[in-house]
């Protein structure tokens, strides 16, 4: 597509991201259905409820929304003298690793760049209310894999997050945050100092609204943009219900090596990352255990660029991750993963091979401890 149609659809597709209650899937299906936003803008909202795309209240709030298209062009075309692109799915820089996600954004608010497709990168995450140790720890781990060249994702929350972002400046390396809010909305107030530093080594990016405040609904869904830019996620600290968890799960389904640092079995904060050990995840007792996660892949010639293009290594590790230490039969396997009877044996015979599964009964499957 010639970039003059492109930025004249990325208008409409403004306009569109701007509607209340229209999420990512519901447009990505707008999008394959009429081929254009302008054919969407173009189409009553009363017929996308009929076509079952939208819920009723968003049909009657887009239909709504038609009178503001003007008003709205102004917006995006204000932008940039603020500081703000507006990185849309048809854009060249819009990152790989997200397209590969079920509800990828259509769309994405960015402060400063974006990560880089082909460098490698780590969300590190945890809880707000960390303690000393963890935010050390957190600090140490993001400065030593800053330092090594790999890009550190989070979500600028207080505590683990914000920790995990200074490191990386402090060893020089790229960072970027990922709001639950607008993009010019700097959450919480006392990171304003990482807010203004982090676009000069990396990026502040979000799918909401420019002005939009971070609110509770918001932060489940940023965890999977988190999640997804990331090939590898670190939790540091997290309790055994938290939106830390919830990331790393996000991250299994997307098919990413879940790292957890163990803790005390008395604390709180250590019941998340000692749940994640006991389900598989690899245990952190140094930054060299992550390092060598991304040199392994490399001596495997299984560059992160290639990685997200042929998707292999991706359905590997998300297939791994729908066993246990428990025998599964092959039925349930398909089942739990979603893939077609074909590719599921030989991503079974793939993994036996590499010696990460066991077949101790015919067609039953079990991790090897």
């Amino acid at each position: 597509m010639e970039q003059k149609k492109i930025e004249k659809e990325k208008e409409y597709l403004y306009w569109l991201c701007q509607i209340p209650g229209i999420g990512a899937v519901s447009m990505a299906r707008m999008w394959e259905l009429l081929g254009s936003f302008e054919r969407i803008y173009n189409i009553e909202g009363t017929r996308l409820v009929d076509m079952g795309i939208l819920p009723r209240k968003a049909g009657g709030a887009f239909d709504r929304w038609k009178g503001k298209l003007g008003e709205e062009r102004k917006r995006y075309g204000e932008l940039k003298e603020r500081g703000i692109r507006f990185v849309s799915v048809m854009d060249g820089e819009y990152p790989r690793r997200l397209r590969s996600i079920y509800d990828f954004p259509m769309a994405l608010y960015v402060k400063g760049r974006l990560p880089e497709d082909t460098v490698p990168s780590a969300a590190i995450i945890g809880a707000r209310n960390c303690t000393s140790y963890g935010r050390q720890v957190a600090r140490m781990l993001g400065k030593r894999l800053g330092e090594a060249g790999i890009q550190i994702i989070s979500g600028m929350a207080l505590g683990i997050d914000g920790a995990g972002h200074q490191g990386a400046l402090d060893g020089k390396g790229s960072t970027f945050a990922v709001l639950g809010s607008g993009v010019d909305v700097c959450y919480p107030r006392s990171h304003w100092p990482l807010y203004c530093q982090i676009p000069e080594k990396g990026g502040i990016l979000s799918e909401f609204p420019v002005g939009e405040q971070a609110l509770p609904q918001h932060f489940p869904m940023r965890n999977r943009i988190i999640s997804g830019l990331a090939d590898a996620i670190v939790v540091v600290e997290a309790r055994e219900r938290s939106g830390s968890l919830i990331t790393a799960d996000l991250g299994l389904e997307q098919g990413k090596e879940i790292f957890a640092v163990p803790g005390m079995i008395t604390g709180p904060l250590s019941l998340g990352c000692n749940q994640l050990i006991r389900q598989g995840a690899s245990v952190v007792t140094a930054a060299e255990d992550i390092l060598e996660f991304f040199r392994l892949n490399e001596k495997q010639n299984l560059k992160l660029g290639e990685n997200n293009e042929n998707g292999l290594v991706k359905k590997e590790k998300m297939l791994y991750s729908c066993l246990d230490f428990q025998p599964k039969y092959f039925d349930q396997v398909v089942v739990e993963s979603g893939l077609p009877v074909e590719e599921v044996m030989c991503l079974l015979t793939e993994l036996e091979w590499k010696g990460l599964i066991l077949q101790p009964d015919s067609h039953y499957y079990v991790k090897k401890m």
